[in-house]
């Protein structure tokens, strides 16, 4: 887990898993590290604290041995899919229907090399 802070406010975070085979995003490639989760708060964006928490989060799965980072999104969430596209992440694969829940959005895959 790693958190970005405004002096004493907190502004952001992200989640990196590694080696976890019961994450069904990880079965697949054991090489791989997942980022979970990372938000930065509304009034704290385009100020680079997604990119330093992203480098950051790709630091600990190089760290932990992994090769390659992946990272999950949906067809909807466009800046999210810009953000990682911008950072050098390629499209792995879309899933349409991968959410019950939500049946118009399709679940994005997306990985990153990390040499």
């Amino acid at each position: 887990m790693l958190a970005a802070y405004d002096r004493t406010r907190r502004v952001g975070g992200a989640v990196v898993i590694v080696d976890d085979p019961q994450i069904d995003l990880l079965r697949d490639c054991p090489a791989c590290a997942l980022l979970w989760d990372l938000r930065v708060a509304p009034d704290a964006r385009r100020q680079g604290i997604g990119t330093a928490l992203l480098e950051a989060a790709e630091r600990r799965a190089r760290e932990r041995g992994a090769r390659t980072l992946r990272v999950e999104t949906q067809d909807v969430n466009v800046p999210a899919c810009r953000f990682y596209h911008a950072h050098a992440f390629r499209l792995e694969r879309a899933i349409p229907g991968a959410y019950a829940a939500l049946p118009n959005e399709v679940q994005l895959l997306w990985r990153k090399p990390l040499w």
